[in-house]
C-alpha cells in the first residue's frame, strides 16, 4: 500500500451554498468528473479546447495555471452566469515538465525518466465566472517516489493503453500505482483534481447573496448523463 498524507479532510455541507448554483466542469476527463461527483456536487461537463503548446511560461506552476485558465476562460465566456470549473495537471522532475505522452515511445521515455526516483505532480484549479469576470486559481503540488522498474515491465505497462491521456504515462489510480512507493501530499491531486483546494475554491466563487440563499440554481443536466471520451 501507498503511504499517503492527505493535505485536509473536506466534505460538502449539507446545507451548502453550492447546491443553488450552476456549475460547469470545463474538462472531459473521467477521472476528474467522478472525483468532482465525489463531494456530491451537480455539475454539467462542457470539455474546453485550447492549445496546450503555444506560449506557455517556462516555470511549471506558470504553465499549469495558464493552462487551466484559458480552459475556463473559454468555456466562462460563453456560459457567463455559470461557475466554469477548469484544472491542468503536469509532472516535474528535476526541472522537466512531463505533460501526456504523444506515443508508445514517449511513454516508454517519461516512464524510464520517472522510475527509481521522486517527482512532483503539480495541478493547478481555476473557478471562473464569466459575467463577474472573476478568474481565481489555485495550486497544489504533491511529491510522488517510484520503484525501480525494468525496461520490460514498462514496456508491457505502456503497452495496457494506461499511460495515454495521463500526464507522466501513469495513472496511479490504477496499474500505475503499482510503480509508486510513496506519496507526499494530496492523492486526489495526482488523480487529477485536488479535492479539498478544489472545494474551498469553488465556495470562494459563491456571492454573497447566494451564500444567504438569494440566489437559484438554472436548471441543469446532472454530469451522470453526458456522454464521456478519454482525454
Amino acid at each position: 500500500m501507498v503511504p499517503v498524507r492527505t493535505e485536509r479532510f473536506r466534505l460538502l455541507a449539507p446545507d451548502s451554498p453550492l447546491g443553488n448554483v450552476s456549475l460547469v466542469l470545463a474538462s472531459e476527463s473521467p477521472r476528474r468528473r467522478a472525483l468532482l461527483q465525489s463531494l456530491g456536487l451537480q455539475f454539467t461537463v462542457q470539455p474546453a479546447e485550447v492549445d496546450e503548446r503555444k506560449d506557455l511560461p517556462e516555470d511549471p506552476e506558470g504553465r499549469a495555471r495558464t493552462l487551466a485558465i484559458r480552459k475556463a476562460r473559454v468555456i466562462a465566456e460563453r456560459l457567463r452566469e455559470c461557475i466554469v470549473l477548469a484544472a491542468d495537471t503536469i509532472v516535474v522532475r528535476s526541472g522537466r515538465i512531463y505533460g501526456k505522452p504523444g506515443d508508445r515511445e514517449e511513454a516508454i521515455v517519461m516512464l524510464s525518466d520517472l522510475t527509481g526516483g521522486e517527482h512532483q505532480v503539480i495541478t493547478a484549479v481555476c473557478a471562473a465566472h464569466g459575467a463577474r469576470e472573476r478568474y481565481e486559481t489555485r495550486i497544489v503540488s504533491t511529491a510522488v517516489r517510484m520503484n525501480e522498474v525494468g525496461a520490460e515491465e514498462i514496456r508491457r505497462y505502456v503497452d495496457t493503453g494506461e499511460p495515454f491521456g495521463k500526464a507522466g504515462a501513469y495513472a496511479i489510480q490504477g496499474l500505475g500505482g503499482l510503480l509508486v512507493t510513496r506519496i507526499e501530499g494530496d492523492y486526489s491531486n495526482v488523480v487529477g483534481l485536488p479535492l479539498s483546494a478544489t472545494l474551498d475554491l469553488l465556495e470562494e466563487m459563491i456571492p454573497r447573496e447566494a451564500s444567504a440563499g438569494g440566489e437559484s440554481r438554472p436548471a441543469a443536466t446532472s454530469a451522470a448523463t453526458e456522454g464521456e471520451t478519454k482525454p
